[in-house]
């Protein structure tokens, strides 16, 4: 797991130094890596979002705390139906969030049924062709054991939601063309985000967990 997380960490890091050096999305596009992320980095972050991208697979309990930060500063939710991205779809509504993927129950569903990204990765070109770049170059490295990993294994299940993410972020897109609608979603996430906030949490542990009265 360690391993693998270091190889995509480089990935990120290579992809970035491939996009910097592009003229064609040079100055358009950039890639940063927070090295030694803290509480002061955030601050400076959050306020500063438009779209707070949560794609960890449904299940998998893996949206957490981050995702009610970025909601309270105005950022837009970009997410799978997992963790607290449930919390915030039921707080907002559909039309201020942004659903892609799998249910948990799909999730469930597929495994069982003997998930194979094999043939994703054969029958999708747009799947096989990024899938094949981790082989080529990204500044002169290469990733052959990710690439492995997403034909053989994909426990993440990263080549079945690729499609539906891709979707979304065109959506996205499409959204933030009318600033005065993106705008109002931002600020329903604001207002409707006070279940959230520490005061309701500390009060709940209090009353339901440590048996305390004010």
């Amino acid at each position: 797991g360690y391993f693998m997380a270091k190889q995509i960490i480089k990935l990120i890091c290579s992809l970035g130094e491939l996009i910097a050096s592009d003229p064609a999305v040079k100055g358009k596009m950039c890639v940063h890596f927070i090295e030694d992320y803290n509480v002061t980095r955030m601050e400076r972050l959050l306020p500063a979002a438009d779209i707070s991208e949560q794609i960890s697979l449904a299940g998998t309990e893996a949206s957490g705390t981050g995702n009610m930060k970025l909601m309270i500063n105005g950022a837009v939710t970009l997410g799978t139906m997992d963790g607290a991205n449930v919390e915030i779809f039921e707080q907002v509504g559909n039309d201020n969030i942004l659903i892609f993927g799998m249910t948990s129950g799909e999730v469930e569903e597929r495994r069982a049924a003997g998930y194979d990204p094999g043939k994703l990765y054969v029958q999708n070109a747009e799947i096989r062709q990024a899938v094949d770049a981790l082989l080529t170059s990204f500044g002169g490295d290469t990733f052959p054991n990710i690439n492995d990993m997403l034909k053989k294994s994909d426990y993440y299940m990263t080549l079945a939601d690729f499609d539906s993410y891709k979707a979304i972020r065109k959506r996205a897109g499409e959204l933030y063309r009318d600033q005065r609608l993106w705008q109002k979603m931002s600020l329903v996430n604001i207002a409707r985000s006070g279940i959230f906030c520490a005061d309701r949490s500390i009060r709940d542990y209090a009353e339901n967990i440590w048996g305390l009265q004010k």
